[in-house]
């Protein structure tokens, strides 16, 4: 739909004048950093100007307005361009930040940071870089603001009627996470976002012709949106444009295309791919507790699968906290996330709390990191551990972001059983526990799981990896469940005591924790079960750990491990356990203290050994290392 221009700006002048300066400011700090993106910011300076000048509405003086728009520059390689408007538009970003662009510990660095780890930029409303992610959290803050308002507003006040704007590029929609989101928000009828795309024709490497030849436009119309083009430069058409997609109630998200010249106002770069370069919370842990005690207790005379447990400890979290949110990527029956008597968000109810993303994994990391973004909501999601690969990106974001995220993944290892290896996750959680600031909790038990619910709906300041069985595990008996429960939110505890004096120690995790505690039933009572912690350096020697997945990582522990460093196979789950080495599989308790030294698996040269190497491998192909 081709928009006309017609003389909507207030201050034609007077922004036309703003737009400038922004070009100005991204040039000036670009230039002082050596390296950024001009592109953008020159080229949608005209976009900033009617939006930031005129249209949203936001409070410079109180950047966390429940009802403010927000804002989400999805092509964060562009971050001078909302750094540039943040500062005009009189947040507490002074020019000499701005001109510290990409400076160690300032607050405007190469891409747009939201909190975490970092000194805090007033107005960024998501950690964008990842390209397509902006364009997932946009999706999530509109999903989000339509939960609030179906539960908030009422006929008499209106407590949330605000929209969220989105700016991307052709890089951007190229990314397949865009793609689910954007047919998400269509399905679901945001008609709260706007997505406004800088449509310059030109990518990175070369003309954007080069990579891709789809009409966007009609895609997206097909997708349930409402599209507008416009002249990017063009303030009145740009301002009519937003106009009609803020005040249409048509159940249609809108995409304005805008048109533009990247790079605008160098001619030497504009309107080629040089322009890209820089040639131009809410619960402490007091809250804990109390989630904890209305949780019960776990009454079983077998074993209970964890992501069982975990559906029944959902329940009271669901009836207590009244903006948790949950949802699952079309596997609600197998990861048993489902939060009863909330309802299901949807087009016709967008006061329902459970989520239904389709087989959108990735959309649905970034869908859920923007509704983290939005501040008011506790969110989570699942699917099968082996697919968390697919929204790593967002995790990973998520994580150095600090956002409240909680990832439901079960089918936790080789217990999967007959979906074989494509489905047997051995690597994965080793892998979650290399991420910095990624809780990665693999509960042994019923209280185990409890306990872990109960951390990742309470913790603040950054996501959760809820890692849970298809197959049932035995509730452990020796201790009791207030001290698993404390335990487990420490991290580590004592799950079996020795009786007498200490010989060794047995680590197990997850489904593995029975093993170590039968195996140390079998081996005398000098044997004690630890979980991760509280390991004497001295007794590194004579500790064994056990886990149904990637062995390396336990070394840092035990000098023997039990594992699974192959893909497993395709098999009932007794027998891929069963299939183990050494002779007797993961079954066995008395395998477990007669687990064999590891041997070195690289056919390295022993000079390129490493120091690390060298103090868990004690057999070598080449030398005795022993």
């Amino acid at each position: 739909m081709q928009v006309a221009a017609e003389a909507q700006v207030a201050q034609p002048v007077a922004l036309a004048k703003a737009a400038d300066e922004a070009r100005g400011l991204a040039i000036d700090s670009i230039s002082k950093a050596h390296s950024g993106h001009m592109g953008l910011p020159l080229g949608c300076a005209e976009v900033g100007a009617v939006l930031w000048g005129q249209e949203m509405s936001y409070n410079p003086d109180d950047p966390t307005w429940l009802n403010r728009d927000r804002f989400i520059l999805s092509a964060g390689h562009g971050s001078m361009f909302l750094y540039s408007w943040l500062h005009i538009a009189g947040y507490d970003l002074p020019k000499e930040e701005v001109s510290n662009f990409r400076v160690k510990d300032s607050k405007t660095p190469g891409h747009p940071e939201w909190q975490g780890m970092h000194p805090h930029t007033p107005g960024i409303e998501s950690t964008t870089g990842p390209l397509g992610q902006g364009i997932g959290n946009g999706v999530g803050m509109a999903a989000a603001a339509k939960q609030a308002a179906a539960t908030l507003n009422t006929a008499d006040h209106t407590i949330i009627d605000h929209h969220v704007v989105v700016l991307c590029g052709d890089g951007c929609l190229q990314e397949g996470v865009a793609n689910e989101a954007v047919a998400f928000a269509g399905h679901e009828k945001l008609d709260n976002l706007i997505l406004m795309y800088d449509s310059n024709g030109v990518t990175l490497d070369k003309m954007a012709e080069h990579t891709q030849s789809e009409d966007v436009s009609m895609r997206f119309e097909a997708q349930g949106w409402e599209v507008l083009e416009v002249d990017g430069h063009d303030m009145d058409a740009i301002t009519k444009a937003y106009r009609y997609a803020k005040d249409s109630d048509n159940g249609k998200p809108t995409l304005i295309v805008c048109k533009t010249i990247i790079g605008k106002g160098i001619d030497e770069i504009a309107g080629t791919c040089a322009a890209h370069g820089e040639a131009g919370v809410q619960y402490q842990d007091s809250g804990r507790e109390e989630l904890m005690a209305k949780m019960g207790g776990f009454e079983v005379g077998s074993g209970v699968a964890t992501r069982n447990a975990g559906a029944e400890v959902l329940q009271p979290i669901a009836q207590e906290m009244p903006f948790y949110l949950s949802g699952s990527a079309d596997l609600h029956g197998s990861n048993k996330n489902y939060m009863k008597g909330v309802g299901d968000f949807s087009k016709n109810n967008y006061a329902g709390r459970n989520f239904y993303y389709g087989i959108r994994e990735h959309g649905m990391g970034a869908i859920l990191n923007g509704m983290a973004f939005y501040g008011l909501h506790t969110v989570s999601g699942s699917t099968f551990l082996v697919f968390s690969g697919y929204m790593m990106g967002s995790v990973r974001v998520a994580a150095l972001s600090g956002l409240p995220v909680s990832y439901i993944w079960t089918h936790d290892s080789i217990g999967v059983g007959e979906d074989g290896p494509t489905h047997q996750p051995v690597e994965v959680v080793a892998g979650l526990r290399a991420m910095p600031n990624l809780d990665v909790m693999r509960p042994g038990d019923a209280e185990e799981t409890a306990a872990a619910y109960a951390s990742s709906v309470t913790r603040p300041d950054g996501p959760t990896a809820l890692i849970l069985s298809r197959q049932n595990l035995a509730v452990i008996d020796t201790c009791s469940a207030e001290e698993k429960r404390a335990g487990t939110l420490k991290g580590g505890y004592v799950a079996k005591k020795e009786e007498g004096e200490l010989e060794g120690i047995l680590i197990g995790v997850g489904s593995e924790l029975e093993l170590a505690i039968n195996a140390a039933k079998e081996l005398g009572k000098g044997w004690r079960v630890y979980i991760e912690s509280v390991l004497p350096k001295a007794m590194k020697a004579k500790t064994t750990a056990a886990e149904a997945g990637y062995t390396a990582a336990w070394y840092k522990y035990a000098d023997k491990v039990l594992g699974v460093d192959s893909f497993g196979l395709s098999a009932p789950g007794d027998e891929v356990f069963e299939a183990g080495e050494p002779k007797g599989g993961l079954n066995d308790s008395a395998a477990l203290a007669a687990a064999p030294a590891p041997r070195c698996a690289a056919p390295l040269p022993c000079a390129r050994i490493s120091e690390f190497c060298a103090e868990r491998v004690v057999v070598c192909g080449l030398y005795d290392l022993a």
